[in-house]
């Protein structure tokens, strides 16, 4: 991710330091060359072999591959000095409070006097990070949540502390939004913040739903897709792309940190996900997820489907909604939206159960996780892909129906 910001920075034509740590071990090719931990060559492998690896990443973190020339490389041991010269910090380091703490107890010694200084967590309490370090630190410090990947996605998250100066805060904001092109989003300093806490709830109301349901996948993806303003990725292939032990840790996670939460058993793992754990089926990176891919002996590819009564994978059944299939032919989001909603089917029912209940939880939430329903209609829409928001969807199919 680090290194996904730094190529975004360097897309606007800012020079970045891009820094991690120096390696602990000697690799036996560079043992072979006589080579030591000190040597200036092995000092910067780390950073090298990660910033080398994003740049052939698809799709492309730069606009243009001259962009790159634009970050220069280094190790935190022997180039922390640096950040004197630096104006913004951002931190994206593993998520764990006491590797944070000890990167920015680093980066307090050195940093230029009055540089802004960010941590782009998506779930540790900004707060939490802050609080052991001086006053000016305190003043000059927010968190930033990037979404991945940076260039692409729209949303940035801006999440002040207590403590955090309004006047510094207002300044990063407009640099996100006017340099980088952002859209930025003030957010509370509450668990996974607004639209992670939104859109995994909106998620898993839908995996539930379809357990209750009997649906398969790749039904619930023709539902919950571009059908309704979503992205093309829908759930389940949004779920494979992420990676479901990221889900898992992030609902794992919010359970216990929600506990006023008056619908917060929807972040209970259904067994269907338990199962799918043990059997090491996360998504696109054990090649096989929701969905798996494999190719004929002609070379074509062929999308099976998790069989969720089984575990075991079928061809993909491509079962057509009549619902669904004459909506196509209505341009208007709202007005489809509405259609589908409230259409005497099993895809009206599915819809209805699961976008009641996200209403109802996102409304809930105000003024928690963020001032007015403004902020989250776009924390979901510029992070999660929707078309429009949940309370934009809410008026779509009729606030005063769908109250009555």
């Amino acid at each position: 991710m680090g290194a996904g910001i730094a190529a975004h920075l360097a897309n606007a034509g800012i020079p970045v330091l891009l820094l991690d740590i120096a390696p602990r071990e000697l690799k036996p090719e560079e043992e072979a060359k006589g080579l030591s931990l000190e040597s200036p060559q092995v000092r910067n492998r780390i950073v090298k072999e990660l910033f080398e690896a994003a740049k052939k990443l698809k799709p492309a973190p730069f606009m243009l591959a001259n962009n790159a020339k634009l970050i220069t490389l280094g190790n935190f041991t022997d180039d922390i000095a640096k950040l004197k010269d630096c104006d913004l910090v951002i931190e994206a380091v593993v998520e764990r409070l006491d590797i944070k703490h000890q990167v920015f107890g680093e980066v307090e010694k050195h940093r230029k006097p009055g540089s802004f200084i960010a941590t782009n967590t998506s779930g540790i309490p900004i707060a939490s990070i802050a609080e052991p370090f001086s006053e000016d630190f305190k003043k000059h410090f927010v968190g930033v949540h990037f979404f991945n990947p940076p260039r692409y996605m729209k949303l940035v998250e801006l999440i002040p502390t207590e403590w955090t100066d309004g006047e510094m805060a207002c300044k990063l904001s407009g640099f996100l939004d006017q340099r980088l092109g952002k859209g930025v989003v003030p957010a509370k300093d509450r668990p996974n913040f607004i639209a992670n806490r939104i859109g995994t709830f909106a998620m898993m109301a839908t995996v539930h739903e379809m357990v209750a349901m009997g649906f398969t996948p790749t039904e619930v993806d023709q539902m919950t897709g571009k059908a309704i303003g979503h992205a093309k990725s829908a759930t389940f292939r949004t779920a494979d792309l992420v990676g479901l032990d990221v889900l898992v840790h992030v609902n794992r996670n919010l359970y216990p940190a929600v506990p006023d939460d008056e619908d917060r058993d929807v972040f209970l793992l259904p067994d269907v996900i338990e199962k799918m754990l043990e059997k090491n089926l996360l998504g696109d990176k054990t090649r096989g997820g929701f969905y798996k891919k494999s190719k004929t002996a002609e070379g074509k590819t062929e999308i099976h489907e998790l069989d969720l009564a089984t575990f075991e994978f079928k061809p993909q059944e491509k079962t057509k909604f009549a619902s669904i299939e004459a909506a196509k032919g209505i341009e208007d989001m709202n007005k489809r939206i509405n259609r589908l909603v409230w259409g005497e089917d099993r895809v009206g029912d599915f819809l209805w159960k699961t976008m009641s209940r996200t209403f109802r939880y996102a409304a809930n939430r105000i003024p928690e996780i963020a001032d007015t329903i403004v902020e989250v209609d776009n924390a979901i829409k510029w992070g999660f892909g929707w078309e429009i928001g949940v309370f934009e969807t809410w008026d779509a199919i009729g606030l005063k129906r769908s109250v009555e």
